[in-house]
């Protein structure tokens, strides 16, 4: 049995019209939900409304910055808001934080540390957190349309409330996690493993960045091609991602990342397709037996309604090894294998960085 947390309050973490982040997503997605995957019977949806403390968000954000993102919200003007905001995090109308959001955004980070919780206490062998994965937030900076990072406040919540040691982090948005990265640059307590498409938003994210001090090889960054597609991803997967967690043997996994791979999703042009989506999630669930099942999932990014419902059930069904008809939202130009050969060059160079620090890089 899977948890899906949910909660109508999600429907105000929304930047407003004209803005890509729209809060009827999820509601979208729970629609969807109940038309294919809820049949199943292997899901159980938990609703909470409770907010996440001052203390919760203070895991990952500095006092100043949760103060000036709670009276934003409210409509108290914030004579340097630019401070702590990018442009990118206001509604595009009013140039200012959506009313309501902050409330919305502790809801989102509250839902994934319960997501955390009902695993880690066996209620749920995995978990998922609809919300959860907004990964640019950094401790006194929302940008990205991330207000606060759920990622940070879950994974430290593992740490500091669970006595977990060896927490994988596995970032599959088409972005790279920029925040969740320097969160724990230097922290051997998580292997952070980051696929993205490389020179985009937010420019972060290349081969050499493999962390600092005591965290030197924990941080992965696979920066990708555009028209990477689905053979490509298989092929990072079965050279990067499975050796990795074999060696660190994670006590737990969390993921996070929407259908913004999607070609259909045009935002970005990873062209990772439905089929590939499904891979993905059976692909973490395969890794996942190295610590008995236990995963957390953290879904939100996507901006076509048309493909997001399909891309997260696709995820969802290959995590939960359900079988689901998804048809493509549009017909697909088919790539095979075009990147390939590059993809192979970053791979190499990802393993020549970091052979000192893992035994399964070693020449």
């Amino acid at each position: 049995m899977i948890g899906i947390l949910y909660s109508d309050e999600l429907r105000n973490y929304d930047f407003g019209p004209g803005h890509p982040f729209r809060g009827d997503r999820y509601e979208r997605f729970m629609t969807y939900f109940k038309e294919t995957l809820k049949k199943s019977g292997e899901f159980e949806v938990v609703m909470n409304d409770e907010p996440a403390s001052d203390a919760d968000l203070s895991l990952a954000h500095e006092k100043e910055y949760i103060q000036a993102m709670q009276k934003a919200s409210i409509g108290t003007p914030i004579p340097d808001m630019w401070r702590f905001i990018s442009g990118d995090n206001v509604n595009p109308r009013t140039r200012n934080l959506p009313l309501g959001i902050e409330h919305a955004a502790r809801v989102v980070a509250k839902n994934s540390m319960l997501a955390c919780d009902l695993v880690q206490e066996g209620r749920y062998e995995k978990a998922i957190s609809l919300g959860g994965g907004l990964h640019h937030a950094k401790p006194r900076y929302g940008e990205g349309f991330c207000v606060y990072n759920d990622v940070v406040i879950a994974a430290r919540h593992l740490i500091e409330r669970h006595g977990l040691r060896r927490i994988l982090i596995l970032d599959t948005d088409a972005h790279a996690g920029n925040g969740t990265c320097e969160a724990f640059y230097s922290d051997p307590k998580v292997l952070f493993i980051d696929l993205h498409q490389k020179f985009i938003y937010p420019g972060t994210g290349y081969e050499d960045d493999i962390g600092e001090g005591d965290g030197k090889g924990f941080t992965v960054n696979v920066p990708l091609p555009a028209f990477t597609g689905d053979d490509a991803y298989r092929l990072v997967f079965d050279e990067i991602v499975f050796p990795l967690a074999q060696e660190f043997n994670p006590q737990i996994i969390i993921r996070n990342g929407g259908s913004d791979p999607h070609p259909s999703d045009e935002i970005t042009q990873l062209e990772l397709t439905l089929e590939g989506f499904k891979y993905v999630g059976a692909s973490v669930r395969e890794i996942a037996e190295i610590c008995d099942g236990k995963e957390v999932d953290l879904i939100c990014s996507g901006y076509k309604p048309e493909v997001l419902s399909r891309a997260w059930t696709a995820l969802i069904s290959g995590l939960a090894d359900v079988e689901v008809k998804i048809e493509e939202p549009l017909p697909l130009k088919t790539r095979k294998n075009q990147m390939l050969e590059e993809v192979e060059g970053i791979i190499k160079r990802v393993k020549e960085n970091l052979h000192p620090y893992w035994q399964s890089f070693k020449v």
